[in-house]
């Protein structure tokens, strides 16, 4: 019996060994930011999570969804903090694949009636969470950094629709990042073709898999259903 047990534990700490000398010779110690989350700031621990599981891939929406169109808001200073947040800034973005395939299949339902996508923000790197975080303390504007975000995860988008002939956006009733009640799903003080619009939206990528954010319009995410983490790799590292 002793003999069993001894042995018992001598394969566990084998194991347990093995273990820590394989992480150590990857680098797949996760870091951990000093507000407790778990991010996944080395591109190679990031492809082992993608061979793991071909879900984690991170998906460059142009490369996947031609003629969508990118207005990317935070790598400019045309943004509610008046500020470039993504330095250098950046010309990609990106969604976990079975996301991109979803907005895929609306842009090509918008497609058949003239319409596409315009995309505001889809990926966020963790850092800029935290930077929003820093700047504004205010959960109903940004991110608390010790959640984590759709955006970090790579599963929220925020976007809206365009005529493809004109290229103009649809009249959604407030611009991006309007923080009124206005901007809200529930608000119904609007002209008529304005709640047209949204509602075109909201059903188009509800169907196709997506949930609406209540307070905001433009704001929708896909299901944490595939233990996706917080990532906190530049937008250059995943466009390799």
């Amino acid at each position: 019996m002793l003999y069993k047990i001894v042995l018992t534990r001598c394969i566990s700490v084998m194991a347990f060994l093995i273990f820590f000398h394989v992480t150590q010779l990857h680098g797949q110690q996760t870091a951990v930011s000093k507000y407790g989350v778990a991010v996944i700031d080395k591109l190679t621990e990031y492809q082992l999570s993608v061979k793991k599981d071909p879900a984690h891939e991170m998906v460059e929406l142009q490369t996947l969804i031609p003629g969508i169109v990118y207005d990317l808001r935070y790598g400019t200073i045309n943004n509610f903090m008046h500020r470039q947040m993504y330095v250098p800034a950046t010309r990609h973005t990106f969604l976990r694949l079975p996301a991109a395939r979803a907005l895929a299949a609306v842009q090509k339902e918008l497609k058949s009636r003239g319409y596409g996508l315009k995309i505001f923000d889809a990926y966020r790197p963790y850092s800029v969470t935290v930077s929003f975080w820093e700047l504004i303390h205010d959960e109903r504007y940004v991110a608390n950094p010790s959640k984590g975000s759709g955006h970090n995860r790579g599963l929220a988008v925020d976007l809206t629709i365009i005529d493809l002939k004109t290229r103009r956006e649809l009249d959604m009733g407030t611009g991006f990042d309007n923080f009124t009640d206005t901007a809200h799903h529930s608000f119904t003080g609007l002209a008529p073709a304005v709640l047209e619009h949204r509602k075109l939206l909201t059903e188009t990528m509800e169907k196709h898999g997506f949930k609406k954010l209540d307070t905001e319009w433009w704001h929708f995410f896909w299901n944490n259903d595939r233990g996706y983490q917080v990532l906190d790799l530049p937008f250059d590292k995943l466009a390799y």
